[in-house]
């Protein structure tokens, strides 16, 4: 029996890692003769940093009846804990773990575990990067980043576009590209292009009024969704800004705005030290226009005086409630600022057959089909960014063709060509 490791955020969790972590472990569960362990964090960030990440909205198991065994034994402010998750690992003696890296805030403790896994023992390294130079942050991450991943025995990226900063990162490095069931041909550490899957964890409820939820969040006959972690890069102040735009001549329009605020934790505002600590290291981190610390995108709600078209849920959705906002939506936007990795709420967004509004840059032009999936605009462009919004209303894209170009893109595809990769790296 092959025995497994998926090392991320657990179902405990807030975010997009957090899914995918939960979503990649249930995959690995499900394929023949494996055992499948997750292991995870108990706090993910330095004790300065004020980051709620902790999901106590959920009640849904999402690893009920799946046969995952999960570990919480990570704290990136305990030392022994560092320790502790090693041993953990060891005493699976997993054939393979796979990290996920998303946060270079986190590098310190996943680079222990990485070197110290590669140093005593004979389990392949595998890294899932969710980027390559981070979306939010400038400065000292491609430090961090070498520092952390470099001593893994494979990765896997989700577009092209990671895999050519991946290069670049590692100039002296050769990488063996591989796609799909590709296997190595043992010239070159592999470097396993793949895509990121579609969520199935959130689902249309068939008995779902969507009628009277429109009238209950005040929306009208078309429907914008912005969902998730308020993020600068994610670009909501583009959304806001081209829908303004767009209700001048329409008023059969809504933009509704799902999601928690960055670096916006009641408690934590309270923490002076915290706050000020947190402050100076997103400054060394970050240019100064990356700061999320200073970004207020919902303030142009009333600077563009569009009170009346946009519903604001300013707060974390529990997994439970999800689809009650895809299902009212006509369009998701992601009009990004930067370019990015594979994006959680575009898989969201598939999965409930929603069009996909967004930049063309980064991932995007290698999963959003023009016309077929949804609409591309050009970066930092509101008016292309406009007619995007524009298309989608008078020429809508079919729920059959989203279905039909994202059954590729399912988990266990994802997990058994990992399985694959691993199969072909040589123990040491």
């Amino acid at each position: 029996m092959k025995k497994i490791i998926v090392f991320g955020p657990g179902p405990g969790f807030k975010g997009g890692i957090a899914n995918f972590s939960t979503s990649l472990a249930k995959a690995f569960a499900g394929l023949n003769d494996t055992e499948t362990h997750l292991v995870s964090w108990i706090k993910q960030y330095p004790f300065f940093i004020p980051h709620n990440v902790i999901d106590d909205k959920s009640q849904t198991d999402l690893l009920e009846k799946n046969g995952v065994t999960v570990s919480y034994t990570l704290n990136y402010n305990r030392f022994t804990t560092w320790r502790k998750t090693y041993q953990t690992i060891v005493e699976i003696n997993p054939d393979f773990v796979v990290f996920q890296w998303s946060n270079p805030i986190q590098a310190f403790p996943l680079a222990y575990l990485i070197r110290r896994l590669k140093e005593n023992t004979t389990i392949r390294v595998i890294v899932d990067l969710h980027f390559g130079n981070h979306k939010e942050y400038a400065n000292l991450v491609k430090r961090l980043t070498i520092y952390t991943i470099q001593y893994a025995d494979a990765y896997v990226v989700h577009s092209y576009k990671t895999a050519f900063e991946m290069k670049e990162l590692f100039p002296e490095t050769t990488f063996n590209l591989m796609e799909g069931d590709n296997c190595p041909d043992n010239k070159g550490k592999p470097l396993l292009k793949l895509y990121h899957p579609i969520y199935d964890m959130y689902t249309p409820d068939p008995h779902f009024d969507v009628e009277a939820q429109k009238e209950q969040l005040h929306l009208r006959k078309y429907t914008f969704l912005f969902f998730g972690f308020i993020l600068k890069y994610k670009g909501l102040h583009n959304a806001i800004e081209a829908f303004a735009q767009l209700a001048k001549t329409r008023d059969d329009i809504s933009l509704l705005i799902v999601g928690e605020s960055s670096w916006q934790s009641p408690k934590q505002r309270k923490k002076k030290l915290s706050r000020w600590v947190s402050r100076r290291i997103r400054r060394w981190m970050m240019s100064a226009k990356e700061d999320e610390g200073n970004y207020r995108p919902l303030d142009l709600i009333e600077k563009f005086d569009i009170q009346d078209r946009v519903t604001v849920i300013n707060e974390f959705i529990s997994n439970e409630d999800v689809h009650k906002y895809f299902q009212v939506s006509n369009a998701i936007v992601l009009f990004y600022d930067q370019a990015a990795t594979g994006s959680g709420v575009e898989s969201i967004a598939c999965n409930f057959k929603v069009p996909i509004l967004a930049t063309h840059m980064g991932h995007f032009p290698e999963t959003v089909k023009e016309g077929v999936t949804g609409y591309l605009a050009k970066p930092n462009n509101l008016t292309s960014m406009v007619e995007a919004m524009q298309n989608v209303i008078e020429q809508p894209i079919s729920p059959e063709d989203i279905e039909d170009l994202s059954k590729s893109r399912n988990w266990t595809n994802y997990a058994s060509t990992i399985c694959e990769m691993a199969n072909s790296i040589k123990k040491l």
